[in-house]
């Protein structure tokens, strides 16, 4: 009988998120992907709007990359409506949208969109209250959402959510308790890795798991979050919302970047992550090359995009528990 292989949990949302999630699904079936519920842009910003439920996209990619089902299922949950009123949104979303208010129950309503992808793990809201995400500058202002936060060029010095949620559901206390590694990343820095350990409870659990704790940091900074960002800069940002040591290892991305991808990144002010392991006392810097092909995002006008590339995230992962 094959195993089933090491159980990992991992957190975060957004694209880089569903990349790691689908390198893994290939080395093993005991995936847990702890996702931010903190978007109030696109799609997912207007449903929870005008229908006052969860934002559904990060957990739809997410579910999308861990499906198993035939490719066409997965295809039509990433349709999205290019006129009328439904311009913009994708019937993933609104399938999510449809089964939370059918059970009145989010976290119900991912387990049944996930039955319906055949999903090889599973994928859990990190909270399923009603929160915003709110950034606390260096000048004493505040920025409220993930949109006004990423528009917002000052630098951030925490993030919290409001109102504050209550204590980690028992399913993801439950994957906590079983797993052999923690992943954070890859994704936004203040959006995307960092709000989903500041749930009541989280951090005390995956402390007294005692397994290590991963993060794979972007490889490029990021308008809004970490322009001007180290790595070191990365790793204290987490310290400082994990009170005191808590990263272990860190995957960080050495190796060129096609210019014309750079050079587009280098018009908005963003840039490659530098390296500087000297200044992560503590922490053991894994570097490699884990970019991806630079493919274009499905949607998107602006081009080839810098992503990692889920395998060699995946093989490097499971060599920490292998």
């Amino acid at each position: 009988m094959t195993s089933p292989g090491p159980a990992v949990v991992a957190f975060g949302g957004g694209t880089g998120m569903a990349t790691l999630l689908r390198g893994l699904r290939r080395h093993t079936e005991r995936i847990t992907a702890v996702v931010t519920v903190g978007d109030d842009g696109g799609s997912s910003g207007r449903l929870r709007k005008e229908l006052l439920v969860l934002p559904p996209g990060d957990i739809r990619n997410c579910l999308v990359a861990l499906s198993e089902a035939d490719p066409l299922r997965a295809e039509l949950f990433q349709y999205r409506f290019e006129e009328s009123d439904l311009k913009g949104h994708t019937l993933g979303n609104l399938l999510i949208t449809a089964l939370t208010k059918l059970t009145g129950d989010f976290a119900r309503a991912v387990r049944e969109a996930g039955r319906l992808l055949e999903v090889r793990g599973r994928v859990i809201p990190c909270t399923c209250d009603r929160v915003a995400l709110v950034a606390h500058h260096r000048d004493g202002t505040k920025s409220t959402g993930e949109v006004e936060i990423s528009r917002s060029s000052l630098e951030i010095l925490e993030v919290e959510w409001k109102p504050r949620p209550g204590r980690l559901s028992p399913d993801i206390a439950e994957a906590i308790g079983e797993a052999d590694l923690f992943v954070l990343g890859p994704g936004s820095l203040y959006t995307s890795v960092i709000p989903n350990l500041l749930v009541e409870g989280m951090l005390d659990a995956i402390r007294a798991r005692g397994r290590t704790v991963a993060y794979v940091c972007n490889i490029m900074t990021q308008p809004g979050e970490t322009i001007g960002y180290t790595l070191s800069d990365h790793v204290d940002a987490i310290r400082r919302h994990t009170r005191g040591d808590f990263v272990d290892v860190v995957f960080a991305h050495e190796g060129p970047i096609p210019d014309d991808v750079l050079d587009r990144y280098l018009e908005s002010g963003a840039g490659p992550v530098r390296v500087d392991p000297d200044r992560c006392p503590g922490v053991r810097v894994l570097p490699g090359d884990f970019l991806g092909s630079n493919a274009p995002v499905a949607g998107s006008p602006a081009g080839p995009v810098v992503r990692h590339d889920g395998e060699r995230l995946a093989w490097a992962l499971m060599g920490l528990v292998a």
